[in-house]
């Protein structure tokens, strides 16, 4: 495993991380023996960091890491975010009071006096524009509550804005061979301000592992058969937003590049390793052996920039047109 600064944090991060969303809810069911078999693997792969949410699972994700952590002596480092509890996404549901209650649970949940690093939850766009918010979260910093604050976006322009708030230490966005529009357009300023960036969805829902067919089908609890069409949160959440027979079409164009004994999965997280402006990618994974290939991803060579072109035409000529300036 390699590592990486988290912006100003101090923290230096896997490469490849871990996604706890998958291991919570959403993704079908999910046993507690591989849940924490996963992340164990993990641990045991050299991963530091964990990224889960007050809301996978109902704490369900929360209450896991807290069980790893209890058993392991490596330091793992944990961000978990806040804000989805809202029944519905408003400005006004980011009050103090609903902070601080949601804090106090992330804590209960995770067994521990002091939250890492919160992140707020893919909040409405117009909370970008209400500093009172990020006081507060300076607050809670003030008062021992979080570490650090970071956010986690839909859009690159809430991205853009999010870091002109001086103490917002990371941003986490969708970034995989599917939506390239960060690095065009957030990264050169995450650089210049030192903000860590979290890559999530890296392997659009599944679609970049290679694994997944035209037949493929998903439990009812699945956000892949639930979430196809944005019926229950932003579509760019579910397959990055991309057609589904038409990712698959352009995974197969991909699928000619891989080096021989590489897989699809670890060619699409070491794609994004090669931006520089990254921090961390941070992968789902339900069982121990998705993880060891994930985290496998960090000892491969450089992608040649003849492969490099290639996907960055793929992307192009193929998916730019249906998501590029959605998010």
């Amino acid at each position: 495993m390699n590592y990486r600064s988290l912006g100003r944090t101090g923290w230096n991060v896997s490469e490849i991380s871990f996604g706890a969303w998958a291991i919570g809810g959403a993704w079908g069911q999910v046993s507690e023996e591989d849940a924490l078999g996963a992340l164990h693997k993990a641990i045991d792969a050299g991963v530091n960091f964990i990224d889960t949410a007050d809301v996978y699972g109902s704490g369900r994700s929360e209450r896991l890491i807290a069980r790893l952590r209890k058993s392991r002596k490596e330091q793992i480092i944990v961000a978990t975010k806040a804000g989805r509890r809202l029944p519905r996404q408003t400005v006004e549901g980011y009050t103090r009071q609903n902070l601080a209650a949601w804090i106090d649970d992330s804590l209960r949940n995770l067994s521990t006096e002091s939250l890492d690093l919160l992140q707020l939850h893919c909040p409405p766009t117009d909370l970008y524009y209400q500093p009172e918010v990020f006081g507060m979260l300076d607050d809670f910093v003030n008062a021992g509550k979080i570490r650090f604050y970071g956010v986690s976006v839909e859009r690159v322009e809430e991205a853009l804005k999010a870091i002109e708030f001086p103490n917002v230490q990371t941003v986490q966005i969708i970034f995989n061979c599917f939506r390239q529009r960060p690095a065009d357009v957030f990264f050169p300023q995450a650089r210049q301000k030192q903000v860590g960036v979290l890559a999530r969805v890296p392997l659009a829902s599944g679609l970049l592992t290679g694994k997944l067919r035209p037949d493929s089908t998903f439990p009812s609890d699945d956000h892949r058969t639930f979430n196809r069409h944005g019926e229950s949160f932003d579509v760019g959440e579910t397959f990055s937003g991309v057609d589904y027979n038409l990712g698959l079409a352009a995974v197969e164009e991909i699928r000619a590049l891989l080096p021989k004994g590489v897989s699809m999965s670890q060619f699409a997280l070491r794609w994004i390793l090669m931006f520089d402006a990254v921090s961390c990618a941070i992968p789902g994974a339900k069982r121990s052996d998705q993880v060891a290939e994930n985290c496998a991803a960090a000892g491969l060579a450089p992608i040649t920039s003849d492969a490099m072109e290639a996907i960055r035409r793929i992307y192009e000529e193929k998916i730019r047109p249906q998501v590029h300036q959605r998010w």
